[in-house]
């Protein structure tokens, strides 16, 4: 057993990286760890935030300690003292989740403190260099990264990515895991009946934060021509705005057979979007994987994506969903239309759970483990 401090978001944020965290807290807890973590006192500023709220709604999950709100994220001040409490409290490893290059400074200086009281500290990497990329992202993630021990990654991308940075470290790669936080599927008809959609047409699934890396206006460009093939299918558009809104929503409206909840999804609603979908459709322009596809593989829905980043590596092309070129309407809409005509929900779902199979949160934990030399 050691005792291992979780660094990153953490209720009361949200979003994927804090679920991601309370899983590995999860799995690390079921391997006999002692886990504790520590999460944000301001994650971002409010004017670099671009959606509604950075917090849910509900309470913590009874079975994870609530973590010490210590760090803000542009007061130098806070990295020194979350550094000197995670030292405080016996922390022996430090797992670092790292998803975008703002976060370097906090992150750096705190591993380099802790290195310096002999602490070891690994890193999930789920971005290395961002979706969206500005002027010093590179040397912001460059600096964060290389005070780490070793470094877990999630796709083939981010290891190449990371190689480019000149990165060093040991690093060791698992798959994305199924997320398993958000209960049980619900049968279909009993999904749709509860979010009023109709229950023997065609359903397709846009889930999570609208960016603009993520492709919906590609998805909306190619709906028209799936419509004209398929008039009745319907597109469920789940998410809260962070980018494009009102071009979005032109698009939208000009448009037969779309459902807009431009909202945040609360946990509790999750498994209702997924399972009342034949499939989730991600027509990402750039990625380097996606907790989306394994929401969707947990609820046992296929994923029709683009081939950029990781996705192709998650979702095998013809086995758990299909793969088409990215910012390609005509063969997104094509891809669509081929899902709805050849039948191919109940074929791929065999295929998504031999994906499902093959990854785990005890995978990931060994690795943590690994990295740690525990």
């Amino acid at each position: 057993m050691a005792r291992i401090a979780l660094i990153g978001p953490a209720w009361p944020y949200r979003g994927g990286i804090a679920h991601f965290q309370a899983s590995v807290a999860r799995a690390l807890a079921a391997r006999g760890h002692e886990v504790s973590a520590v999460t944000f006192s301001r994650q971002y500023p409010e004017a670099l935030f671009p959606g509604t709220t950075q917090y849910e709604d509900g309470p913590p999950s009874p079975d994870l300690p609530v973590a010490p709100r210590l760090i803000d994220s542009i007061d130098p001040r806070s990295w020194f003292r979350a550094a000197r409490h995670v030292a405080d409290a016996g922390a022996e490893v430090a797992v670092l989740q790292v998803w975008m290059p703002f976060m370097g400074p906090a992150f750096g200086v705190i591993a380099r403190r802790l290195w310096k009281r002999g602490i070891r500290v690994v890193a999930v990497v789920h971005n290395a260099i961002p979706h969206e990329r500005r002027p010093g992202d590179r040397a912001l993630s460059r600096y964060g990264l290389s005070a780490c021990d070793g470094l877990i990654v999630l796709s083939d991308q981010v290891r190449e990515d990371l190689a480019t940075l000149g990165i060093t470290a040991p690093i060791r790669q698992r798959a994305h895991p199924a997320y398993d936080t958000f209960g049980d599927p619900t049968p279909k008809a009993d999904a749709r009946a509860r979010l009023g959609l109709p229950a023997d047409v065609p359903v397709f699934l846009f889930f999570g934060f609208i960016r603009r890396y993520k492709g919906l206006h590609v998805l909306l460009d190619a709906w028209a021509g799936v419509r004209r093939r398929v008039p009745e299918a319907v597109l469920v558009v789940a998410g809260e705005f962070y980018a494009d809104e009102a071009t979005l929503r032109a698009q939208i409206d000009a448009l037969e057979g779309v459902r807009l909840d431009a909202d945040y999804i609360p946990d509790d609603q999750v498994g209702l979007y997924v399972s009342a979908a034949d499939a989730v459709v991600q027509p990402y322009v750039t990625a380097t994987q996606s907790g989306v596809a394994q929401i969707a593989f947990h609820f046992e829905r296929p994923v029709i994506t683009t081939d950029v980043g990781g996705l192709a590596e998650i979702v095998p092309d013809g086995e758990a969903g299909l793969v088409v070129p990215p910012e390609d309407p005509a063969a997104l809409a094509a891809a669509l239309v081929r899902f709805v005509d050849e039948g191919l929900g109940e074929k791929l779902k065999e295929g998504v759970r031999r994906a499902r199979q093959s990854t785990s949160w005890t995978a990931l934990a060994e690795a943590v483990e690994d990295l740690a030399r525990l």
